[in-house]
């Protein structure tokens, strides 16, 4: 993107549509964050070395779907239409009321020809189908229409093209299981190959890696110290009876049972079913809660070593709770139910004497960093299509899959959508209202608050944000402003230094930037000026959009306006006041030095009373200072009348 735009500038070009209208682009930046996060590099880095072999295979399956999607335009090029009554939205599934397209037209009522959105018209679209079909999703409407088909132009009938059946169940075995066993086959290959590679423990034989790996796991562990038995007599009993295996194989029953009468549980159990559930689940809690009161007293403060035993903890102060707070009470009956729900977690006690469950729970905590990576790089890539879809489908008639839930309007819905998206669940229904055209939509449909009109997906809201971008300023201008301003103002005073001005108006970016030479320019702005010679940032960004926008009427109006909520956001404006501005600071300057070259011509002119003197005087008048002298007066001028 930065390339684009710095080519763009150097052709001076940076103001075309095209150009501008890259700003979608602005979704890729959160790719930088995959320089700073160590984790996802690896996720990137393993991907990028797949790469070879899975564009491989990626050829291999577009060539695959290539021959079925031609032979799909063969079968099926302009044979997906039919007749519809745009009223009732009736389709006609016979041919008995009409034929094909022309008589379609001349029916009374409102029927009209439509074609399928989904279609094979040309290879781009059977390709679209094909995909359709592959993740089947949609994949039956596309078939049934495929067999209803006859000639171009004719009225769809019932399965009178059946062969086509073979068509989807060939692609289906080829196209679909075919080359998605073979995408898995070669990650799984090409993730085993790297980790090959990167393990130094290659050129080890099978039997020295299992003994490299049993010395590895064992220099990991050490001996731990046994909890000491309690030297006083009760607590020695309780100790002896806690840390039996019969003691915590019957709280193990005891968890199973707890877990079927859970189960037990329906929503329309009578009255007595409740209330006998209910003693039961208070049995069991007062047992955990002796349980946990008597492992307390035999292993001292030992008890909170363990983190077994802080689970239980946990589990049962908060299952004692969820008993006794009542519903009524200052609680919200939601967190109430969360409460009662925490009975579910005694379940997870039986992993600690299960070995198979402990294994399987110790390779899921071992895989956790590795999840984390893969989850966060696949956050970020949602994130970048959620902004690309808030950007190109926010405006999109709700139907089909689009709803008041599922749509682009906010972040957050997109993030839904997409969601849905990766789980292959009824995206087919989002693709639909996206590929709408005129009469089922309305180009010139208005949304308030939004200067985007109609409703017909990406293909006209794009031209509209196309248009937009023409503006002289956008929204990218104001950001790059304040990205420089921080590098001339880093602490963040919101004031800069009239000796830095000229700097900090070259480094801007068209159409806010004035190159050098550019004092005189700025001068004649007459931007107000504080004490020590400093210009509030909100004057300069007027003075500057102000150039770029011409002198208006509405001028005024905008600059109350960016002040009033400049200042409700930085209130720190109002303590300064100006005391001058720059245009008058220069008319000081340069009136004094006309005060000054006039009186020391009159000191040399009383005691050099010579007109050679007087010429040479001439000869040597800088010639900035009378440029600036006659801008000023020109400006003076201005303001007079």
């Amino acid at each position: 993107v930065s390339l684009v735009s710095l080519t763009a500038n150097a052709m001076g070009a940076s103001d075309l549509a095209a150009i501008k209208s890259l700003r979608t682009l602005r979704a890729l930046r959160p790719l930088r964050a995959l320089s700073r996060f160590e984790g996802m590099r690896v996720v990137v880095n393993a991907l990028l070395g797949a790469i070879p072999s899975i564009f491989n295979v990626l050829l291999v399956c577009l060539m695959f779907w290539l021959i079925f999607s031609i032979v799909g335009v063969n079968l099926f090029a302009g044979k997906y239409g039919y007749c519809v009554n745009a009223t009732s939205g009736i389709r006609y599934l016979t041919n008995s009321v009409v034929n094909n397209m022309s008589e379609c037209v001349t029916l009374e009522g409102n029927d009209s020809w439509k074609n399928a959105k989904i279609n094979f018209d040309h290879v781009g679209a059977g390709y679209l189908a094909l995909l359709q079909v592959a993740t089947f999703k949609g994949w039956l409407d596309i078939m049934y229409a495929a067999v209803d088909s006859r000639k171009q132009g004719d009225q769809p009938e019932y399965e009178i093209n059946t062969w086509m059946y073979l068509y989807f169940v060939v692609f289906i075995i080829f196209g679909a299981f075919f080359t998605l066993n073979l995408f898995i086959g070669v990650i799984i290959d090409n993730f085993n190959q790297q980790k090959k590679k990167i393990s130094r423990d290659i050129f080890m034989t099978e039997e020295q890696k299992k003994y490299y790996n049993a010395m590895k796991k064992l220099g990991s562990k050490k001996p731990q110290k046994p909890i000491p038995r309690p030297a006083n007599k009760l607590q020695g009993i309780i100790f002896d009876f806690t840390t039996r295996q019969a003691f915590d194989i019957f709280i193990m029953v005891l968890i199973c049972l707890n877990m079927v009468t859970m189960m037990v549980e329906t929503e329309d159990q009578k009255e007595t079913t409740t209330k006998t559930l209910h003693w039961i689940n208070v049995v069991f809690i007062a047992i955990f809660t002796a349980e946990c009161v008597l492992k307390m007293v035999a292993l001292r403060h030992y008890y909170f070593t363990a983190g077994w035993n802080i689970f239980d903890f946990i589990v049962v102060v908060l299952s004692i709770m969820g008993e006794t707070l009542p519903e009524n009470s200052f609680v919200s009956p939601t967190l109430f139910r969360v409460f009662r729900l925490v009975r579910i977690g005694r379940i997870l006690r039986l992993v600690k004497s299960a070995k198979g469950i402990r294994t399987l729970m110790f390779a899921l905590m071992m895989s956790l960093p590795a999840l984390f990576n893969i989850g966060l790089l696949l956050f970020l890539v949602m994130f970048i299509y959620a902004i690309f879809g808030m950007s190109n489908f926010a405006y999109v008639k709700k139907e089909s899959g689009i709803d008041d839930l599922f749509n682009f309007e906010t972040f957050g819905n997109s993030m839904i959508c997409l969601f849905q998206i990766t789980t292959s669940a009824g995206w087919d229904g989002l693709l639909a209202p996206l590929l709408n055209k005129e009469p089922d939509c309305n180009k010139t449909k208005e949304h308030p608050g939004s200067n985007v009109t109609g409703d017909c997906g990406n293909t006209f809201n794009f031209g509209v944000a196309t248009e937009e971008s023409t503006d002289p300023l956008s929204e990218d201008d104001f950001e790059v402003f304040y990205e420089v301003w921080e590098k001339f103002d880093p602490q963040a005073t919101q004031f800069m230094e009239y000796n830095k001005l000229s700097d900090f108006a070259d480094s801007l970016d068209p159409p806010l930037r004035i190159a050098k030479p550019n004092k005189l320019l700025l001068i004649s702005m007459d931007m107000p000026m504080v004490s020590s010679e400093r210009i509030h940032c909100l004057d300069i960004l007027f003075a500057f959009t102000k150039r770029v926008l011409g002198e208006g009427g509405e001028m005024e109006t905008m600059r109350e306006q960016m002040q009033e909520r400049f200042m409700a956001s930085n209130p720190s404006k109002m303590s300064f006041e100006p005391i001058t501005s720059t245009l008058h600071r220069e008319q000081k300057e340069i009136s004094a030095l006309v005060i000054q070259r006039a009186y020391r011509r009159h000191l040399v002119s009383q005691t050099v009373n010579s007109p050679c003197y007087t010429l040479h005087e001439a000869e040597e008048e800088d010639p900035a200072v009378v440029d600036k002298e006659r801008i000023i007066t020109d400006r003076c001028n201005d303001d007079d009348h």
